[in-house]
């Protein structure tokens, strides 16, 4: 990372597949007083409906995905499964701090627990919990955007996150979407502040 770009503060949202985090980001997004800009995230997968690339996220092939992890060029990185790498590019991070921003991101466990260790005492590490499993189940079929193969495979990685979460500074619980979003605005809003 660029030692004269200014840095500003580091909000992790992580949390299984389908327990609102990204909803909970995208409102925190529109809270101008957080000065919050969002990390748009590199991946080797394939795009997705109307996903633009260096909008929804850095669309890399595999190869070129490995090529930057041999080239240092990430913050965190994770190969989800075979050849689906996701990960956090350091450039984006220092092109927002240029912007005199604070950063949020809406990635998975491990990596907002790599971003966390990296940087401990200006990331806030906030994890986003269903009320139960059988709940993510109902959420991820609603969406309609994968096989039942992948909402499995999503279920049963989702247990093992579950299990990270007191490693996190922040449990939101998603049972009430209103209430998570007030708890959400209210813990950022005491962490930009320090």
């Amino acid at each position: 990372m660029n030692e004269n770009t200014k840095q500003g503060k580091l909000i992790v949202f992580s949390a299984p597949s389908g327990s609102g985090k990204t909803t909970i980001v995208r409102h925190l997004l529109k809270q101008e007083q957080l000065n919050l800009a969002f990390s748009i995230s590199a991946t080797s997968r394939e795009k997705r409906g109307t996903e633009v690339d260096a909008k929804d996220y850095y669309f890399l092939s595999a190869k070129q995905f490995k090529q930057n992890i041999k080239d240092d060029a990430f913050l965190e990185w994770e190969e989800v499964y075979r050849d689906n790498f996701y990960g956090t590019l350091k450039t984006e991070v220092e092109r927002l701090w240029a912007l005199g921003k604070n950063v949020i991101f809406d990635i998975d466990v491990s990596g907002g627990l790599r971003i966390k260790r990296k940087f401990p005492d200006q990331t806030l590490a906030v994890f986003v919990k269903p009320p139960s499993i059988d709940e993510l189940k109902i959420r991820l079929k609603k969406r309609q955007t994968e096989s039942n193969d992948k909402i499995n495979m999503r279920i049963a990685k989702a247990s093992a996150e579950l299990a990270t979460a007191p490693l996190f500074d922040v449990i939101i619980e998603n049972d009430n979407l209103e209430k998570a979003l007030i708890e959400a605005e209210t813990i950022v809003g005491n962490f930009i502040k320090k």
